[in-house]
């Protein structure tokens, strides 16, 4: 089966989409130039199939075949714990923003699972390891910003605490997302928190960037901005 889907994947490479996916992820090497929907077009093909078979073999040789695997298990019919441990097995592989992202947008049976995830994830955010940290995180703004979480998702979100850039840019963009559904709790979040000055700043930073946002409460984000005295 892997040698069928490498051969997929080789067919379906494309020289120019691979310079620009590559600009895109720095230190990864790796990058076919397989677009997006044909690697879920293959992903779903094979959850279809003998899909545990397929990941208990599958290699990691190349970026789209590790991509794969998150969108086949994303893709799966399985019940909630068999699941469960496959995305424990995979979590340890991510190892750039674009297979992580991808990886937890197609995680859709949490929306059926939220107590269970939840507490799945929570090992994940006090994590010493920066991909493990930015999984936890934008599992958390995918799934978790609405009125029974948002005010578990801030207190979680001011308590990560990782100098990786990742880390702290999946925390910016989940504030960033906590304000544009819930301004006013996120804003009194933003006046009292201990998010580390780059992280609060990339904050405000994307509300400003958003354009669901007013032009009126961008000047106001813009005042609430820290000054941080360079070294």
């Amino acid at each position: 089966m892997e040698n069928s889907i490498r051969k997929q994947l080789f067919e379906s490479k494309d020289t120019d989409y691979q310079k620009f996916a590559s600009s895109l992820l720095p230190n990864v090497h790796n990058v076919l130039g397989v677009r997006m929907p044909q690697l879920r077009k293959i992903a779903k093909e094979t959850a279809k199939g003998d899909w545990r078979t397929y990941l208990d073999s599958a290699e990691d040789d190349y970026f789209e075949e590790t991509m794969l695997q998150g969108l086949v298990i994303g893709y799966a019919d399985a019940e909630i714990e068999d699941r469960l441990f496959y995305v424990t097995a995979f979590v340890p592989k991510i190892n750039n923003w674009s297979v992580c992202d991808s990886f937890c947008g197609s995680l859709k049976f949490t929306k059926n699972n939220k107590e269970r995830v939840w507490q799945f994830l929570q090992p994940y955010l006090s994590s010493e390891k920066e991909y493990e940290v930015r999984f936890g995180v934008v599992m958390l703004l995918n799934f978790y910003i609405e009125d029974d979480y948002i005010e578990s998702v801030l207190n979680l979100l001011d308590r990560v605490n990782h100098e990786g850039y990742y880390a702290k840019m999946a925390i910016a963009w989940a504030v960033s997302i906590c304000y544009i559904k819930f301004p006013g709790i996120t804003e009194e979040f933003l006046r009292n928190n201990t998010l580390d000055d780059f992280t609060y700043n990339k904050s405000l930073q994307k509300i400003i960037e958003s354009t669901r946002i007013s032009k009126e409460t961008k000047n106001s984000i813009r005042e609430m901005k820290r000054q941080v005295k360079r070294k």
